[in-house]
């Protein structure tokens, strides 16, 4: 039970972002209870030893990190550390007949001969310079804004001061520009990728949902950079529960919130132990989740569209392509079946109500990179995780999915694994460890799982539609209260959004959490 019968602040969900600002309030010395459903805190970002009798603790939902700004980690004193990856990325290929791919990192020099050994010339190479040096700048200027209240429109802009980014980022579908600057197929398709994660869309989508996501993905720490968590991701929600209990607040798991009830001054959050008042709320859930606690009408769906997939395995398996080992190719992003033409044909094939037939995904190896995750013993017999991100899975082609019966996710994992196994010397499957029980370590997850398991709306990971990081010049809202103006804002003036359904939410960013908070603080310094 909560130790008080009223609190300056009631956090609905223990996730990374509700944790950030219970920390943050807490500091500050409000009164702070966070209530949790599960039997613990994290939400998605949490490291599990997924498989019986295996001293492997892996990163079970979401896996790297960008998004984060330091001075998150900085202000609330986290034991938390990420690693940079040697390698970017990794995308096999077969072009006259042969194995090759393209190997983008250790050094300007590999890349630009993997480019060139690909493609034939140097012109692919010299545009990929061109076009992350412009994506770079922008993140410089843009990543900042993130934890400042919400600019207008028109002041991101004049902050980016590029007119031709801005029209070709902000205006016009992606796939003008990644058709204008690229010509090979293959690199087209390992720009668009960054497009499409966990978002059901095509590179010419004209409401520009795949420009939203891409900017996301490039923005991050201000370079772009995804560096794994060392520890898992279980390392940072650990260290920030830590924060949180350590200054003050109160976190209380098994106790999911039944009801939410708010006349705008002040709020009842009622859960199966009881009820407790608070003068503000802040949801760390999605506005699905908020609407049924209050009672009102849901928002519109935002469906996921993922598959996510944990393996342990024995050793790396061996690659046809002869130039590249796969302590490197797996060290960043492996990109199976994501050439730009396969991505738009498995987008149509998924559009039509059917699994795609190779099906797109990209993997990457943590323990190459932070063998801390692993037991002793599994490092010293050369044993590996790896992590498979699905794309273009939407929620309803596993409609007919029971937790029993998961026949489609079976049949897209099956597909999925046979593509990879296309680009290996040997079977994916003679290379996976096997449990205390004699069971291959892998486990998939399809958006209908990450529903029913995490409370993600039909598997949306950004909880909804991910919006630019900007107010409309026309939105009085934001110019008039303080949740308006730091993006959390929701119908009632004590509610706050303060997980990925915010504005500038989505990702392990910790952005609104400490966005609600910062809303709360300057309220109360106005009153």
């Amino acid at each position: 039970m909560p130790e008080r019968t009223s609190y300056d602040a009631v956090i609905v969900g223990g996730g990374h972002n509700g944790l950030v600002a219970a920390a943050y309030l807490a500091r500050a010395g409000r009164s702070v209870l966070v209530l949790e459903r599960l039997d613990h805190t994290g939400g998605a970002a949490v490291s599990t030893r997924a498989f019986t009798g295996v001293d492997a603790r892996l990163s079970r939902y979401s896996y790297l990190v960008s998004l984060l700004p330091p001075e998150i980690v900085r202000d609330l004193g986290l034991r938390f550390a990420v690693r940079k990856r040697t390698v970017s990325s990794y995308t096999p290929a077969v072009r006259d007949g042969r194995p090759t791919g393209l190997l983008v990192g250790g050094g300007e020099a590999r890349t630009r001969s993997s480019f060139a050994r690909l493609t034939g010339s140097d012109r692919e190479f010299t545009a990929w310079q061109r076009f992350y040096g412009t994506t770079h700048r922008l993140a410089q200027r843009v990543f900042p804004t993130l934890t400042e209240p919400l600019p207008t429109r028109a002041a991101l802009r004049a902050r980016i001061d590029d007119d031709a980014t801005w029209h070709a980022l902000f205006e016009r579908p992606l796939g003008e520009l990644i058709e204008a600057t690229f010509t090979d197929d293959l690199v087209r398709g390992v720009v668009l990728t960054d497009a499409l994660i966990g978002t059901f869309t095509t590179a010419h989508d004209p409401a520009l949902r795949q420009n939203r996501c891409f900017l996301y993905h490039v923005i991050g720490g201000g370079t772009g950079d995804w560096d794994v968590p060392i520890g898992g991701m279980g390392a940072l929600t650990d260290a920030l529960a830590d924060a949180a209990r350590g200054a003050g607040a109160e976190i209380i798991t098994n106790c999911p919130v039944t009801a939410l009830a708010t006349d705008g001054r002040t709020a009842e959050v009622t859960f199966p132990q009881g009820t407790v008042g608070a003068r503000r709320v802040l949801v760390n859930a999605s506005p699905r989740e908020l609407a049924r606690l209050l009672g009102e009408d849901p928002p519109p769906p935002a469906e996921g569209a993922q598959l996510k997939v944990n393996m342990l395995l024995t050793r790396l398996p061996r690659l046809r392509d002869p130039h590249v080992d796969p302590r490197e190719a797996f060290a960043g992003t492996f990109h199976i079946a994501e050439g730009y033409g396969q991505l738009e044909t498995a987008h149509r094939q998924a559009a039509s109500g059917t699994l795609p037939a190779a099906p797109p995904s990209e993997i990457y190896c943590h323990s190459l990179t932070d063998p801390s995750i692993l037991g002793d013993d599994l490092v010293r017999q050369g044993y590996h995780t790896l992590t498979l991100f699905g794309l273009h899975t939407p929620a309803r082609l596993f409609a007919a999915d029971t937790p029993e019966n998961p026949a489609a996710r079976d049949r897209l994992l099956a597909a999925t694994l046979e593509e990879l196994d296309t680009h290996l010397a040997e079977p994916l499957a003679g290379c996976l460890a096997r449990d205390a029980d004699g069971r291959p370590c892998i486990e998939a997850r399809s958006p209908l799982d990450l529903d029913r398991e995490l409370g993600l709306p039909d598997g949306n990971i950004f909880h909804r539609e991910l919006a630019f990081p900007y107010a409309d010049e026309d939105d009085e809202r934001a110019a008039a209260t303080a949740p308006g103006r730091w993006g959390v804002a929701t119908g009632h003036p004590n509610v706050l959004l303060c997980g990925a359904g915010a504005v500038r939410g989505g990702g392990v960013s910790g952005i609104p959490g400490h966005n609600a908070a910062m809303a709360v603080l300057e309220e109360d310094s106005r009153s």
